[in-house]
């Protein structure tokens, strides 16, 4: 981690995913930028982790910040102080989106089907979370430049991918906003919080067996 103060990572951890959620609920849950969504998902994402990586290791997800913790490269001391800015954000993003950018947009609510659901989030959460291990906590890649195209590229191929089967949301920052939105119902959120976190733990498990 960086010698920045708490506070300057906590800002920033907020600043990077109350934008990302933001853009989420706009572009996606409210329609605004139709099937061109997931680039301006991705795009939004990449330029906050070049914005903010070097402050707070740009996490903007606590299923990455569980899996940077269980890798080792992530204080115990932040874990928790991490995840709950990240919760806060992606339900700013969401009253924003909401209640200034788009008010009285109309969303329509997800209908999951449990199984291809789960299985999307946690394929591509754990494609996440492990190109986020290997480009960006990795001795071995860095200072390297692509870390943050990389890993928005991850979020975009899965947004194409399997974003009408789950909603794509790879994050429970992300889900906590949906839930905000009205688009994701509480009852079926484990459906998404569930393999987010698995597919995190399982990321790092396989980064650390990868290097014994």
């Amino acid at each position: 981690m960086s010698d920045f103060s708490t506070r300057a990572k906590l800002t920033t951890e907020f600043i990077g995913t109350l934008f990302l959620s933001l853009t989420v609920c706009t572009a996606a849950l409210l329609g605004t930028a139709g099937t061109l969504a997931p680039f301006a998902i991705a795009s939004t994402l990449m330029v906050m982790i070049y914005a903010g990586g070097h402050i707070s290791g740009a996490h903007y997800n606590p299923a990455v910040t569980l899996s940077i913790y269980l890798r080792g490269a992530c204080e115990k001391s932040d874990l928790a102080p991490y995840i709950a800015t990240q919760l806060a954000a992606g339900a700013a993003g969401a009253l924003i989106a909401a209640n200034v950018l788009v008010p009285g947009g109309n969303v329509e609510q997800l209908v999951l089907e449990t199984g291809p659901a789960f299985a999307a989030e946690l394929l591509f959460t754990f494609a996440l979370a492990y190109v986020i291990l290997n480009v960006a906590t990795s001795e071995t890649t860095e200072g390297n430049g692509f870390y943050g195209a990389a890993i928005a590229l991850v979020v975009l191929a899965g947004a194409l991918s399997v974003g009408s089967i789950s909603g794509g949301s790879f994050n429970p920052a992300v889900t906590v906003s949906m839930i905000a939105s009205g688009v994701l119902s509480v009852e079926d959120s484990w459906i998404h919080f569930i393999p987010q976190l698995v597919g995190g733990g399982l990321a790092a498990l396989v980064f650390k067996a990868q290097r014994v």
